[in-house]
Protein backbone atom coordinates (compact mmCIF):
# COMPACT_ATOMS: atom_id res chain seq x y z
CA UNK A 1 0.00 0.00 0.00
CA UNK A 2 2.82 2.42 0.83
CA UNK A 3 4.42 1.74 -2.54
CA UNK A 4 1.21 2.59 -4.36
CA UNK A 5 0.79 5.78 -2.36
CA UNK A 6 4.30 6.85 -3.35
CA UNK A 7 3.53 6.25 -7.02
CA UNK A 8 0.37 8.32 -6.83
CA UNK A 9 2.31 11.12 -5.14
CA UNK A 10 4.79 11.11 -8.03
CA UNK A 11 1.96 11.31 -10.56
CA UNK A 12 0.38 14.25 -8.72
CA UNK A 13 3.71 16.03 -8.45
CA UNK A 14 4.12 15.83 -12.23
CA UNK A 15 0.50 16.80 -12.77
CA UNK A 16 -0.23 13.65 -14.77
CA UNK A 17 -2.57 10.77 -13.98
CA UNK A 18 0.05 8.22 -15.01
CA UNK A 19 3.76 7.51 -14.69
CA UNK A 20 5.44 9.09 -17.67
CA UNK A 21 8.37 7.43 -19.45
CA UNK A 22 10.25 10.71 -19.33
CA UNK A 23 10.16 10.50 -15.53
CA UNK A 24 11.78 7.06 -15.74
CA UNK A 25 14.59 8.38 -17.93
CA UNK A 26 15.19 11.18 -15.45
CA UNK A 27 15.72 8.59 -12.72
CA UNK A 28 18.34 6.85 -14.88
CA UNK A 29 20.23 9.76 -16.48
CA UNK A 30 21.51 12.99 -14.91
CA UNK A 31 21.24 14.66 -18.34
CA UNK A 32 18.70 15.07 -21.13
CA UNK A 33 18.49 12.14 -23.56
CA UNK A 34 16.88 11.68 -26.97
CA UNK A 35 16.18 8.46 -28.88
CA UNK A 36 17.66 8.12 -32.37
CA UNK A 37 15.94 5.48 -34.52
CA UNK A 38 18.22 2.97 -36.21
CA UNK A 39 17.36 0.49 -38.95
CA UNK A 40 20.01 -2.22 -38.77
CA UNK A 41 18.73 -4.19 -41.76
CA UNK A 42 17.09 -7.10 -39.94
CA UNK A 43 13.98 -9.05 -40.96
CA UNK A 44 11.45 -11.15 -39.01
CA UNK A 45 10.83 -14.92 -38.69
CA UNK A 46 7.27 -14.48 -40.00
CA UNK A 47 8.65 -12.78 -43.12
CA UNK A 48 11.48 -15.07 -44.19
CA UNK A 49 9.64 -18.39 -43.93
CA UNK A 50 11.04 -19.53 -40.58
CA UNK A 51 7.60 -19.13 -39.02
CA UNK A 52 5.63 -17.75 -41.94
CA UNK A 53 5.58 -15.32 -44.83
CA UNK A 54 4.45 -11.75 -45.31
CA UNK A 55 4.95 -10.51 -41.76
CA UNK A 56 2.23 -9.21 -39.46
CA UNK A 57 -0.89 -8.36 -41.42
CA UNK A 58 -0.81 -4.71 -40.25
CA UNK A 59 2.89 -4.13 -40.92
CA UNK A 60 4.45 -1.71 -43.34
CA UNK A 61 7.71 -0.53 -41.79
CA UNK A 62 7.64 2.73 -43.74
CA UNK A 63 5.25 3.91 -41.02
CA UNK A 64 8.08 4.27 -38.51
CA UNK A 65 11.39 3.95 -40.37
CA UNK A 66 13.15 7.27 -40.98
CA UNK A 67 14.39 7.87 -44.51
CA UNK A 68 18.03 7.67 -43.44
CA UNK A 69 17.47 4.06 -42.40
CA UNK A 70 15.71 3.04 -45.59
CA UNK A 71 18.74 3.92 -47.69
CA UNK A 72 20.93 1.19 -46.21
CA UNK A 73 23.19 3.47 -44.18
CA UNK A 74 25.40 2.10 -41.43
CA UNK A 75 24.43 2.32 -37.78
CA UNK A 76 27.07 4.99 -37.24
CA UNK A 77 25.92 7.06 -40.20
CA UNK A 78 22.29 6.97 -39.03
CA UNK A 79 23.35 8.07 -35.55
CA UNK A 80 25.50 10.83 -37.01
CA UNK A 81 22.60 12.25 -39.00
CA UNK A 82 20.12 11.92 -36.16
CA UNK A 83 22.42 13.54 -33.63
CA UNK A 84 23.27 16.36 -36.02
CA UNK A 85 19.56 17.21 -36.20
CA UNK A 86 19.21 17.62 -32.42
CA UNK A 87 22.67 18.82 -31.38
CA UNK A 88 22.26 22.37 -32.72
CA UNK A 89 19.43 23.05 -30.30
CA UNK A 90 20.65 20.85 -27.43
CA UNK A 91 24.47 20.73 -27.55
CA UNK A 92 24.77 18.90 -24.20
CA UNK A 93 22.20 16.24 -24.95
CA UNK A 94 23.08 12.53 -24.92
CA UNK A 95 21.39 9.88 -27.04
CA UNK A 96 19.86 6.41 -26.93
CA UNK A 97 20.24 4.29 -30.05
CA UNK A 98 16.80 2.85 -30.73
CA UNK A 99 16.98 -0.32 -32.84
CA UNK A 100 13.42 -0.08 -34.09
CA UNK A 101 12.58 -1.56 -37.50
CA UNK A 102 11.59 -5.22 -37.70
CA UNK A 103 13.12 -7.77 -35.26
CA UNK A 104 16.37 -6.46 -33.81
CA UNK A 105 17.50 -9.68 -32.13
CA UNK A 106 16.92 -11.88 -35.17
CA UNK A 107 20.39 -12.64 -36.50
CA UNK A 108 23.56 -14.41 -35.44
CA UNK A 109 24.73 -13.12 -32.05
CA UNK A 110 28.05 -11.90 -33.46
CA UNK A 111 26.27 -9.78 -36.07
CA UNK A 112 23.86 -8.37 -33.52
CA UNK A 113 26.57 -7.54 -31.01
CA UNK A 114 28.67 -5.87 -33.67
CA UNK A 115 25.84 -3.45 -34.44
CA UNK A 116 24.99 -2.86 -30.78
CA UNK A 117 28.61 -2.04 -29.96
CA UNK A 118 28.93 0.18 -33.03
CA UNK A 119 26.10 2.23 -31.57
CA UNK A 120 27.46 2.25 -28.02
CA UNK A 121 30.90 3.34 -29.24
CA UNK A 122 29.48 6.34 -31.07
CA UNK A 123 30.15 9.64 -29.23
CA UNK A 124 27.44 10.74 -26.80
CA UNK A 125 25.41 7.53 -27.11
CA UNK A 126 24.37 6.63 -23.56
CA UNK A 127 22.52 3.37 -24.13
CA UNK A 128 20.31 1.14 -26.26
CA UNK A 129 16.64 0.35 -26.70
CA UNK A 130 16.13 -2.82 -28.72
CA UNK A 131 12.71 -3.60 -30.22
CA UNK A 132 12.06 -7.26 -30.87
CA UNK A 133 9.65 -10.18 -30.68
CA UNK A 134 9.26 -12.46 -27.64
CA UNK A 135 10.13 -15.54 -29.71
CA UNK A 136 13.50 -14.12 -30.81
CA UNK A 137 15.49 -13.88 -27.58
CA UNK A 138 17.80 -16.87 -27.05
CA UNK A 139 19.49 -17.27 -23.67
CA UNK A 140 22.91 -16.80 -25.28
CA UNK A 141 21.98 -13.33 -26.45
CA UNK A 142 20.33 -12.47 -23.14
CA UNK A 143 23.61 -13.28 -21.45
CA UNK A 144 25.46 -10.88 -23.72
CA UNK A 145 22.87 -8.17 -23.14
CA UNK A 146 23.24 -8.70 -19.42
CA UNK A 147 26.96 -7.97 -19.77
CA UNK A 148 26.22 -4.81 -21.74
CA UNK A 149 23.71 -3.75 -19.10
CA UNK A 150 26.39 -3.71 -16.41
CA UNK A 151 28.06 -0.76 -18.15
CA UNK A 152 25.33 0.83 -20.26
CA UNK A 153 21.63 1.56 -20.11
CA UNK A 154 19.66 -1.07 -22.00
CA UNK A 155 15.94 -1.69 -22.40
CA UNK A 156 14.45 -4.48 -24.50
CA UNK A 157 11.04 -3.63 -25.95
CA UNK A 158 8.89 -6.67 -26.73
CA UNK A 159 6.03 -6.55 -29.20
CA UNK A 160 3.22 -8.34 -27.37
CA UNK A 161 0.51 -6.61 -29.46
CA UNK A 162 -2.31 -8.63 -27.87
CA UNK A 163 -2.78 -11.05 -24.98
CA UNK A 164 -5.34 -13.00 -27.03
CA UNK A 165 -3.87 -15.91 -28.97
CA UNK A 166 -6.71 -15.98 -31.51
CA UNK A 167 -5.91 -12.37 -32.37
CA UNK A 168 -2.20 -13.11 -32.62
CA UNK A 169 -2.93 -15.93 -35.06
CA UNK A 170 -5.27 -13.75 -37.14
CA UNK A 171 -2.64 -11.03 -37.54
CA UNK A 172 0.09 -13.59 -38.36
CA UNK A 173 2.36 -12.76 -35.42
CA UNK A 174 3.78 -16.27 -35.26
CA UNK A 175 4.04 -16.37 -31.46
CA UNK A 176 1.69 -16.73 -28.49
CA UNK A 177 1.06 -14.58 -25.45
CA UNK A 178 2.64 -17.32 -23.36
CA UNK A 179 5.86 -16.81 -25.36
CA UNK A 180 5.80 -13.16 -24.30
CA UNK A 181 5.26 -13.99 -20.63
CA UNK A 182 8.13 -16.48 -20.58
CA UNK A 183 10.60 -14.23 -22.39
CA UNK A 184 9.82 -11.14 -20.32
CA UNK A 185 10.37 -13.19 -17.16
CA UNK A 186 13.73 -14.45 -18.46
CA UNK A 187 14.79 -10.94 -19.41
CA UNK A 188 13.80 -9.51 -16.03
CA UNK A 189 15.73 -12.26 -14.24
CA UNK A 190 18.85 -11.04 -16.06
CA UNK A 191 18.39 -7.57 -14.60
CA UNK A 192 17.48 -5.99 -17.94
CA UNK A 193 14.75 -3.35 -18.21
CA UNK A 194 11.73 -4.64 -20.17
CA UNK A 195 9.26 -2.67 -22.23
CA UNK A 196 6.12 -3.90 -23.97
CA UNK A 197 4.07 -2.77 -26.94
CA UNK A 198 0.32 -3.28 -27.42
CA UNK A 199 -2.02 -2.30 -30.25
CA UNK A 200 -5.49 -1.35 -29.06
CA UNK A 201 -8.37 -2.12 -31.41
CA UNK A 202 -7.08 -5.13 -33.30
CA UNK A 203 -9.73 -6.97 -35.34
CA UNK A 204 -12.15 -9.11 -33.39
CA UNK A 205 -11.30 -7.60 -30.01
CA UNK A 206 -14.17 -6.08 -28.04
CA UNK A 207 -13.73 -3.21 -25.61
CA UNK A 208 -13.72 -5.60 -22.65
CA UNK A 209 -11.16 -7.84 -24.33
CA UNK A 210 -8.90 -4.81 -24.80
CA UNK A 211 -9.27 -3.75 -21.17
CA UNK A 212 -8.45 -7.32 -20.13
CA UNK A 213 -5.00 -6.80 -21.68
CA UNK A 214 -4.30 -4.35 -18.86
CA UNK A 215 -5.24 -6.95 -16.26
CA UNK A 216 -3.05 -9.63 -17.83
CA UNK A 217 0.12 -7.61 -18.45
CA UNK A 218 -0.07 -5.99 -15.01
CA UNK A 219 1.41 -9.13 -13.46
CA UNK A 220 4.49 -8.97 -15.70
CA UNK A 221 7.82 -7.44 -14.55
CA UNK A 222 7.68 -4.57 -17.02
CA UNK A 223 9.31 -1.17 -16.74
CA UNK A 224 7.54 0.57 -19.61
CA UNK A 225 4.57 0.27 -21.91
CA UNK A 226 3.74 1.67 -25.34
CA UNK A 227 0.16 1.73 -26.58
CA UNK A 228 -1.22 2.83 -29.88
CA UNK A 229 -4.44 2.65 -31.81
CA UNK A 230 -4.84 0.33 -34.78
CA UNK A 231 -4.01 2.11 -38.03
CA UNK A 232 -4.81 0.61 -41.41
CA UNK A 233 -1.84 1.03 -43.73
CA UNK A 234 -1.85 0.79 -47.51
CA UNK A 235 -0.39 -2.31 -49.16
CA UNK A 236 -0.83 -4.51 -46.08
CA UNK A 237 -2.67 -7.78 -45.68
CA UNK A 238 -4.89 -6.18 -43.03
CA UNK A 239 -6.50 -3.91 -45.61
CA UNK A 240 -7.58 -7.08 -47.43
CA UNK A 241 -8.79 -8.57 -44.14
CA UNK A 242 -10.97 -5.47 -43.67
CA UNK A 243 -12.58 -6.08 -47.06
CA UNK A 244 -13.10 -9.78 -46.31
CA UNK A 245 -14.37 -9.50 -42.73
CA UNK A 246 -15.42 -5.89 -42.04
CA UNK A 247 -17.52 -7.03 -39.06
CA UNK A 248 -14.29 -7.73 -37.13
CA UNK A 249 -13.11 -4.12 -37.34
CA UNK A 250 -14.16 -1.20 -35.17
CA UNK A 251 -12.85 2.26 -35.97
CA UNK A 252 -12.27 4.23 -32.78
CA UNK A 253 -12.83 7.95 -33.03
CA UNK A 254 -10.59 10.15 -30.82
CA UNK A 255 -13.04 10.71 -27.95
CA UNK A 256 -13.98 7.04 -27.83
CA UNK A 257 -10.33 6.01 -27.87
CA UNK A 258 -9.57 8.50 -25.08
CA UNK A 259 -12.27 6.88 -22.94
CA UNK A 260 -10.78 3.48 -23.74
CA UNK A 261 -7.28 4.63 -22.69
CA UNK A 262 -8.62 6.10 -19.45
CA UNK A 263 -10.34 2.86 -18.49
CA UNK A 264 -7.19 0.97 -19.51
CA UNK A 265 -5.13 3.22 -17.22
CA UNK A 266 -7.42 2.53 -14.28
CA UNK A 267 -6.77 -1.21 -14.55
CA UNK A 268 -3.04 -0.98 -15.30
CA UNK A 269 -0.24 -1.76 -12.84
CA UNK A 270 0.64 1.62 -11.27
CA UNK A 271 4.37 0.76 -11.36
CA UNK A 272 4.57 0.85 -15.17
CA UNK A 273 5.88 3.90 -17.00
CA UNK A 274 3.83 4.78 -20.08
CA UNK A 275 5.68 6.04 -23.13
CA UNK A 276 2.75 6.78 -25.42
CA UNK A 277 -0.94 6.19 -26.13
CA UNK A 278 -1.05 6.87 -29.88
CA UNK A 279 1.05 6.79 -33.01
CA UNK A 280 0.40 8.79 -36.16
CA UNK A 281 1.59 7.28 -39.44
CA UNK A 282 2.19 9.57 -42.44
CA UNK A 283 -1.14 10.45 -44.09
CA UNK A 284 0.03 9.21 -47.48
CA UNK A 285 0.47 5.69 -46.05
CA UNK A 286 -2.96 5.42 -44.45
CA UNK A 287 -5.64 3.34 -46.17
CA UNK A 288 -8.23 4.83 -43.82
CA UNK A 289 -7.88 8.52 -42.92
CA UNK A 290 -6.34 9.36 -39.58
CA UNK A 291 -7.68 11.64 -36.87
CA UNK A 292 -5.89 14.80 -37.92
CA UNK A 293 -4.38 15.14 -34.44
CA UNK A 294 -0.71 15.39 -33.53
CA UNK A 295 0.40 13.03 -30.76
CA UNK A 296 0.79 15.90 -28.28
CA UNK A 297 -2.67 17.20 -29.17
CA UNK A 298 -4.21 13.80 -28.47
CA UNK A 299 -2.31 13.50 -25.18
CA UNK A 300 -3.47 16.96 -24.12
CA UNK A 301 -7.09 15.91 -24.75
CA UNK A 302 -6.57 12.70 -22.79
CA UNK A 303 -5.01 14.57 -19.85
CA UNK A 304 -7.85 17.07 -19.79
CA UNK A 305 -10.44 14.28 -19.72
CA UNK A 306 -8.52 12.38 -17.03
CA UNK A 307 -8.42 15.48 -14.86
CA UNK A 308 -12.17 16.05 -15.27
CA UNK A 309 -13.00 12.50 -14.15
CA UNK A 310 -10.21 12.32 -11.53
CA UNK A 311 -8.56 9.19 -12.91
CA UNK A 312 -5.27 7.74 -11.66
CA UNK A 313 -3.21 4.92 -13.11
CA UNK A 314 -3.89 1.66 -11.26
CA UNK A 315 -6.83 2.84 -9.21
CA UNK A 316 -8.81 -0.26 -10.18
CA UNK A 317 -5.83 -2.61 -10.64
CA UNK A 318 -6.41 -6.06 -9.21
CA UNK A 319 -10.17 -5.66 -8.85
CA UNK A 320 -11.06 -7.78 -11.87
Amino acid sequence: MAKTAKIYFMAEKNNKPFRDFGDFLRTVFPFKVQKISVNAGFTCPNRDGTKGWGGCTYCNNQTFSPQSAVNGKSVGRQLEEGIRFFSHKYPRMKYIAYFQAYTNTYDRPENLLSKYHEALNYPNVAGLIIATRPDCMPDELLGELQKIGKKHFILVEYGIESTNNDTLKFINRGHTYEDAVETIQRTHERGIFCGAHLILGLPGETREMILAHADKISSLPLTSLKLHQLQLIKHTRMVEQLKETPELFHRYEPDEYINLCIDFLKRLNPDFYIERFVSQSPAELLAVPGWGLKNYEFTAKLLAKAERVAVRQGQDAGRK
